[in-house]
C-alpha cells in the first residue's frame, strides 16, 4: 500500500491558498501535492525577501548608494527571470535593467569598457546588468566575435577597471548562473517549442550545446583570473530556477551593508 505523505496543518493552509489551488489544478490528473507544497514555500519565501529588498533599495536611495549588479551565466541558466524576481516590487525609478545589444560600428571603435561606464549606477540607483562586460571574458571570444588580442587586452584590463569603480564607492556583485548540459538542453527545447518563447533562440543559442567545452574552458579561466577579493564570483547553483532565485535576494541582501534603521 502507498505511503500517504503526512502534512502538516500549515502545510494545508499552503495547499489551500489561491497559488496552491491554481498549481494543484495546472497538474491536471497527475497532481503532485508535495511539489506544489515546494513551489508554494519557495514562492512564500520569495515574497518576504523582496519586501525586505524594499528596505534596501530604500537605503541605497536615501545615502546616496551605486549598486551594480551583474548576472553572467550559459544560455537559458535563468538571468533574465532572476532579475525580475529581484526587481518586480523595486521603485522603477531608481534601478535600471542593462541588456545591451551588440555594439554599434561607433562603439566597437571605442575602448571596451565605455559603454558600459555610461550604463554604471547613479547616486541612489541600482543597475541590474543581464550580461555585462564578461561578454568578452567568454561569449565573444568563443563564437569568434573578437580577436585574441582583444580577449587577452580585456582579460589583462578588467580587474584594475572593477579596482577603479569600487574604489570610486560602486558595490559590485558578480553572480553566475551554473546549469548542467542536460539542463540547458532541456530548456532549449522547451523554448523551442513554446511560441511564446521562441523568440528568445538566437543562433548564439543554437551552437552553445556544440561549444559547451570551449564554453567551461573561458568560464574556468575567467573565474581563475578575475575572482578577486574585492569583486568576488558568486556562483549559483541553477538547474531549480527558484531556489537560485532565492539565492540571489539572499545575497544581495546579506551582501550590502543596508541599515533598516537608516531606510
Amino acid at each position: 500500500m502507498e505511503e500517504q505523505p503526512n502534512f502538516s496543518i500549515k502545510d494545508l493552509k499552503l495547499l489551500n491558498s489561491n497559488l496552491g489551488i491554481k498549481l494543484l489544478l495546472q497538474q491536471g490528473d497527475n497532481i503532485n501535492p508535495d511539489k506544489v507544497l515546494r513551489t508554494v514555500k519557495s514562492e512564500k519565501t520569495l515574497e518576504d525577501l523582496q519586501v525586505e529588498l524594499i528596505k534596501l533599495q530604500q537605503w541605497v536611495i536615501k545615502n546616496n548608494q551605486r549598486v551594480c549588479i551583474l548576472f553572467e551565466g550559459r544560455d537559458a541558466a535563468g538571468k533574465g527571470g532572476a532579475i525580475r524576481r529581484a526587481t518586480h516590487h523595486l521603485n522603477p525609478r531608481n534601478y535600471k535593467v542593462v541588456a545591451l545589444p551588440k555594439p554599434t560600428d561607433q562603439e566597437r571603435g571605442q575602448w571596451y569598457f565605455q559603454r558600459y561606464i555610461n550604463k554604471l549606477p547613479n547616486p541612489g540607483e541600482m543597475v541590474f546588468f543581464d550580461r555585462s562586460w564578461y561578454n568578452r571574458a567568454v561569449v565573444e571570444p568563443v563564437n569568434g566575435f573578437c580577436t585574441q588580442e582583444e580577449y587577452e587586452r580585456f582579460m589583462a584590463e578588467v580587474n584594475n577597471f572593477e579596482d577603479m569603480i569600487t574604489n570610486d564607492g560602486i558595490i559590485l556583485i558578480k553572480f553566475y548562473f551554473s546549469i548542467t548540459k542536460e539542463e540547458q538542453e532541456k530548456r532549449f527545447e522547451d523554448i523551442k517549442n513554446n511560441p511564446l518563447k521562441r523568440w528568445k533562440m538566437s543562433p548564439v543559442d543554437d551552437r552553445a550545446q556544440e561549444l559547451w567545452d570551449v564554453y567551461t574552458e573561458y568560464k574556468e579561466r575567467m573565474f581563475e583570473h578575475t575572482n578577486t577579493e574585492k569583486a568576488p564570483w558568486v556562483i549559483l547553483k541553477a538547474n531549480r530556477k527558484t531556489v537560485a532565485r532565492v539565492n540571489v535576494i539572499q545575497h544581495m541582501l546579506d551582501a550590502i551593508p543596508y541599515s533598516q534603521e537608516e531606510a
